[in-house]
């Protein structure tokens, strides 16, 4: 098996950039096909090698790469999510990444914090919690050190 194999099986074949799916028979030439990106954002990263698209990998040599939040998040002042990855991944601990104006939004954030850092870190067993503080609500995610 190719190291592009094991590193896509491995990321469920999905971008580690832009975190949407990578199709296993685009050509490697095209800025959507395949791409092992074997230097990520921290040298210190537990894994060394992640799946992207050939664009998305291309792109982020020329500008740091940036963790987009969905727009369909009600977050105000949201962390940079690479940032806050590697201090986790580095440290273990917590950070505050967001604050939104009501409990459902907060947990609509949280729900999707989770999921993408299943996949932006995998290994690492973050959790979520949210906090009620004046008229607004925090999410915090939080990395046991390993």
């Amino acid at each position: 098996m190719s190291l592009l194999d094991t590193v896509a099986e491995r990321d469920s074949w999905r971008c580690w950039v832009c975190d949407e799916s990578v199709d296993p028979d685009m050509s490697v030439n095209d800025p959507r096909g395949p791409s092992v990106d074997s230097r990520t954002a921290d040298r210190k990263a537990k894994v060394a090698e992640r799946l992207a698209h050939r664009g998305c990998n291309t792109r982020k040599g020329a500008v740091p790469v940036v963790i987009a939040w969905p727009g369909h998040l009600f977050v105000v002042e949201p962390a940079p999510l690479i940032t806050v990855a590697g201090r986790l991944e580095r440290k273990g601990g917590r950070e505050m990444v967001a604050r939104c104006p009501t409990q459902h939004d907060a947990r609509k954030a949280a729900e999707w914090l989770l999921d993408r850092f299943s996949r932006l870190v995998p290994g690492l067993p973050v959790t979520a919690e949210i906090t009620a503080g004046g008229g607004q609500f925090l999410v915090t995610l939080a990395a046991g050190r390993h």
